[in-house]
């Protein structure tokens, strides 16, 4: 690590740490944003009880070992900030650092604009000018918006991560009743009538169901890095695994949850039929149209509490790059609250960009979404690889040893030294 990378761990170890709640609320934060409240419709149109088992299981288990990766890193090498960019470029090079930093980045930003498309495409319902998001009413409304957090933001970075747990808390009360609901009223003949989720019932039926939820769950679990991005504000960086490891298996617990207890209320063809945000319509079936307003409610601030999450972590990927002279020099710029001021410019700017192209998109949501998954799987790839070539060359390991440290975050909790 550079001299300048170096200056950055140690300005930041002066200033106030994030816990180990704050720093999972990163990651709860940065995962559960707008596909949660899509899930009962998107996993009908695919297949029924079983096969979403399955798909759950499978891609949680993969999942689960990217989050162990991010785990790993942070324990095998604690000087290395901003998760992704870090590991790229300390196992490939600069070049593919660069390249895992700038395209996170970008990934991060484009994401942030699908959030801004969605919250006026679900307003569009009820104000006929948003339409599905993609309007210039829409889009001035939502440029204005991302200003707004912009300045929120540059107050300072520890204030704005603890509005993230806060609202992090708070659109997770609406999700949690959705799973109490079901639960009291589940339906167990509708339940068994989903179970298989069509009228073939063979193995190769159900791997065709499978695959076709792949790409939906692989992109609600985006974000499973959030704590190790910000991993040069951990208080301790054991808890950076820790969080990151706490935080996916919230996740996945709340995301199956929805998926499976949905199948025990409507039929897999009214799931189907179910305009999104499909969550509100599956309330709306048991409870009357308080549900769906409480749905819509959540959606719009769990959608708002994930763009704080990805607004910070992309700016935060510029700021670290910039100070391990990888980016530009002027993105190292902080102001007086320790906020990455010029990094946060052209997060803003470039999500400002997005948001008027999509002006010119016959799809504005699909279009980028789809963006958004091809610019994060590059990233992710590189830093499982610096996790694979360690595990080779057991770079780390005697270090670790050495100190008597236990690699697994559960066997018990290290003590309380800050992170220097």
């Amino acid at each position: 690590m550079s001299q300048h990378a170096s200056g950055a761990v140690a300005q930041t170890s002066s200033a106030q740490k994030l816990p180990l709640l704050t720093l999972t609320a990163m990651v709860v934060g940065s995962m559960v944003g707008a596909g949660v409240f899509s899930l009962p419709r998107n996993f009908a149109q695919a297949t029924g009880v079983l096969g979403a088992l399955i798909a759950w299981t499978v891609a949680g288990a993969g999942m689960l070992m990217l989050a162990f990766v991010f785990q790993t890193l942070a324990v095998r090498k604690p000087e290395l900030n901003a998760g992704v960019y870090a590991y790229a470029k300390a196992g490939f090079g600069e070049f593919p650092g660069f390249f895992s930093a700038f395209g996170y980045w970008a990934s991060a930003c484009v994401g942030n604009v699908t959030y801004w498309v969605l919250i006026k495409s679900t307003v569009g319902a009820a104000v006929p000018g948003f339409g599905e998001g993609d309007t210039l009413l829409a889009v001035a409304v939502s440029v204005v918006g991302v200003w707004a957090f912009h300045f929120m933001i540059v107050r300072g970075v520890k204030e704005a991560a603890a509005i993230n747990k806060i609202v992090t808390i708070a659109k997770l009360v609406p999700l949690l009743l959705f799973v109490v609901i079901l639960i009291v009223t589940f339906k167990a003949d509708v339940f068994g009538a989903n179970f298989w989720g069509g009228q073939q019932r063979s193995a190769g039926a159900l791997f065709e169901q499978v695959k076709a939820t792949m790409l939906v769950t692989v992109f609600v679990f985006l974000g499973v890095e959030g704590a190790s991005v910000y991993s040069r504000y951990a208080r301790r960086r054991e808890d950076v695994g820790r969080a990151t490891v706490l935080g996916f298996l919230s996740v996945l617990a709340l995301f199956a949850s929805v998926t499976i207890l949905s199948y025990a209320t409507l039929s897999k063809a009214e799931l189907t039929g179910l305009r999104q945000p499909s969550m509100a319509g599956v309330l709306e079936s048991v409870v009357g149209g308080w549900g769906a307003a409480l749905i819509s409610v959540g959606l719009i601030v769990s959608v708002l509490g994930a763009y704080l999450a990805w607004t910070l972590m992309a700016a935060e990927v510029l700021f670290v790059a910039a100070r391990d002279d990888d980016m530009p020099a002027f993105l190292k710029r902080e102001n007086r609250q320790g906020a990455p001021v010029a990094a946060l410019v052209m997060t803003s700017v470039l999500i400002t960009a997005v948001l008027a192209i999509t002006l010119f998109s016959d799809d504005a949501f699909t279009f980028t979404l789809k963006l958004c998954s091809s610019l994060s799987l590059v990233p992710y790839l590189l830093a499982a690889g610096y996790a694979l070539k360690l595990t080779l060359t057991r770079d780390g390991y005697e270090r670790r040893r050495k100190r008597g440290a236990r690699t697994w975050w559960w066997r018990r909790w290290p003590s309380s030294t800050p992170l220097s």
